[in-house]
């Protein structure tokens, strides 16, 4: 009876505190949880940086092996073997395997902590393991770089890593995994859709160079435009199946995961919301604003190939917010029309050729192959060769 008391007391008296109270718990909840996450990040290090030692051991001990082949696969058999017979699994062949190949992949990753004689306990000096502590935006420019070990980066990341073969193109994910705080799971997801190479069709040999060395940079519209964009975690039918209402409805319903796809920076604003004129109704499908580029963004989906109305549609909405719905500070609306096919050349010629504000993109709804947006690829960088050639530009 007395503890039922108390409790009820004790409710009250929080109740009573309100704000004051609220404050309190909020503080608390914020100290707990970056508490949990430091310990997280401390754990997931430990095991990046002993499964890094271990590739290393294996590979030293390779290099002494004179029939190499044969001797190597004997050797990941037998140490597998007694480690799992010492601390059960984790140990198997492939996850040897795994760890040698991370060590070849990533042979700089404890640089600053080798100094330190990290193999001995995993013991690192608190000056160093501070200068590996990534707490800003700031901090990961300037002191992290790819192939070096960030807090971050749990294994699950390094093990997906793994699967980029090409080195730019594994900084590149690397880079973006940090910088945007993707899951594992996410990670796999923008490699398998190809990300860096629907981001190289809108780039020269320079923006290729940067892309690699320094992530996506968002610095002007085009930027932050991928072609085509892939909607694979919608799930739904081949796309003649389709009407656009499904579509928007599905990608509400997935609206992170559309997010994630869009790239860094979109906030959603709404959908269908109305522009009227002389009486006349319009609904953009989709209004996010992009907080870097600092400007209203309208996306429009179309189930069929891309017309020259569809172009004129966007060109009023992307009009309409320029006078009626930006801020005296935000710079110019953009347009994004995503479609089942583009026809580049009527883009080109509908558009003014100093045009920065309307893009039109094609959208996938199943993974593409490798192959495929090489194909692509090739198909766009031969048709911009023909249009300049003309003595035109974009």
């Amino acid at each position: 009876m007395n503890a039922k008391k108390t409790s009820k007391g004790a409710a009250l008296n929080l109740s009573l505190g309100g704000k004051r109270n609220e404050a309190l718990l909020s503080a608390i909840r914020q100290i707990w949880e970056t508490a949990r996450l430091q310990v997280t990040r401390s754990v997931n290090s430990a095991l990046v940086q002993a499964n890094w030692l271990i590739g290393k051991q294996i590979v030293l001990a390779e290099q002494g092996g004179r029939a190499r082949a044969a001797y190597n696969r004997q050797l990941l058999k037998t140490i597998s073997g007694v480690l799992e017979k010492d601390y059960g699994t984790g140990f198997s062949v492939s996850s040897l395997q795994y760890m040698r190949a991370f060590f070849i992949a990533y042979p700089s990753l404890l640089e600053i902590q080798h100094s330190s004689r990290v193999e001995s306990g995993l013991r690192v000096s608190s000056r160093k393991q501070h200068a590996l502590r990534v707490n800003s935006q700031e901090t990961v420019e300037t002191v992290w770089s790819p192939g070096r070990l960030h807090p971050g980066l749990a294994w699950t990341h390094y093990r997906t890593l793994l699967k980029v073969d090409r080195h730019d193109v594994r900084d590149f994910y690397e880079i973006e995994a940090v910088r945007s705080g993707w899951s594992a799971r996410q990670l796999e997801r923008q490699i398998n859709s190809l990300l860096f190479f629907r981001l190289m069709k809108s780039r020269d040999k320079k923006g290729l160079l940067s892309l690699a060395n320094k992530g996506q940079q968002i610095l002007k519209p085009v930027d932050a435009i991928k072609d085509p964009y892939v909607l694979e975690f919608l799930d739904l039918p081949e796309s003649h199946q389709l009407v656009e209402s499904k579509i928007e409805e599905a990608l509400l319903s997935r609206l992170q995961e559309f997010l994630l796809e869009l790239g860094s920076g979109f906030a959603f604003i709404g959908r269908q919301r109305r522009i009227t004129l002389e009486g006349d109704h319009f609904y953009p499908d989709l209004v996010f604003y992009h907080t870097r580029l600092k400007c209203y963004v309208i996306v429009d989906l179309k189930v069929k190939k891309l017309t020259h109305a569809d172009i004129g549609q966007m060109q009023l909405y992307v009009h309409y917010y320029d006078r009626e719905i930006a801020a005296q500070n935000d710079n110019p609306t953009l347009g994004l029309i995503l479609c089942t096919e583009k026809n580049n050349a009527l883009v080109r010629y509908i558009l003014d050729k100093n045009n920065r504000q309307i893009f039109a993109s094609n959208y996938k709804i199943h993974l593409p192959s490798e192959e495929e947006l090489s194909k692509e690829l090739s198909r766009e960088i031969h048709l911009l060769g023909n249009f300049r050639a003309r003595g035109r530009t974009l």
